[in-house]
């Protein structure tokens, strides 16, 4: 299965390390969080992956070529230097990447997680009608995804400010893991080209299309602030897979 690893992204919050570099390179236990992604999803067997890039790319590119010649992985580099595109576009402008697969996995470089990846693409894989299956847990957020007693996707909130979509079953709320195992049918379902969020398009195709949560229990980290440094330090410690790729 091959994957798009999602590296596009500004990092403002990560002031001062993003004014001279990309979020991706930034150092968690002496590598670059992409690194760490990289290795998890190696772990798994995942050798064909997807990188878009758009701030201080060169700095990527290194860093990943570095990282092709000591492991044996394809790395696709989708360049949206021109303009970012956010999750759902730069999905739609990799679809070449994807064209020959039945289904590919998704993950943010700034998120660090423990869940079992083969689990997750089992699981998706189980129903021939899928069409994106979410990773997601009780964890503290302010954006939470609602859904049925079938585990699908069936609404969004926001708590902070009330703003929500579709059906809200309060008791029956998660938070999105930042990874995702999508059929490649999607790339006919939402548009082509410009910048909009995946989860956006999830949102909108619900109510006609088979969207299923993996519910788990696994660590997750949100590197996205300098105070989630230290714990994602401690944290990515004790994650099976970074154990084993050291």
């Amino acid at each position: 299965m091959k994957a798009m690893l999602f590296s596009a992204g500004l990092g403002t919050r990560l002031k001062p390390f993003t004014e001279t570099a990309p979020k991706p390179m930034l150092p968690i236990n002496g590598k670059p969080l992409l690194i760490h992604n990289l290795d998890y999803l190696h772990y798994y067997g995942i050798r064909e992956i997807c990188i878009n890039i758009h701030y201080f790319p060169e700095q990527i590119l290194e860093c990943v070529t570095d990282y092709q010649k000591l492991n044996k992985v394809e790395v696709y580099f989708s360049d949206e230097t021109e303009a970012l595109l956010e999750t759902g576009g730069g999905l739609a402008k990799a679809r070449s990447y994807f064209d020959n697969e039945k289904s590919f996995l998704a993950l943010n470089s700034d998120i660090l997680s423990d869940v079992n990846l083969a689990d997750l693409i089992s699981y998706h894989q189980k129903s021939e009608d899928t069409l994106a299956t979410l990773a997601v847990s009780k964890r503290t957020s302010s954006r939470y995804l609602s859904i049925n007693e079938r585990q699908e996707l069936v609404g969004w909130i926001n708590e902070k400010t009330g703003e929500h979509i579709g059906e809200i079953h309060l008791n029956n709320t998660f938070a999105f893991s930042g990874l995702h195992c999508i059929n490649s049918t999607i790339f006919d379902l939402m548009p082509s080209n410009g910048k909009f969020s995946i989860m956006q398009e999830y949102l909108r195709l619900m109510s006609r299309e088979k969207i299923l949560t993996y519910v788990h229990d696994k660590d997750i980290v949100d590197v996205g602030k300098p105070e989630s440094i230290p714990i994602a330090e401690n944290k990515l410690k004790q994650y099976h897979w970074y154990n084993e790729t050291r």
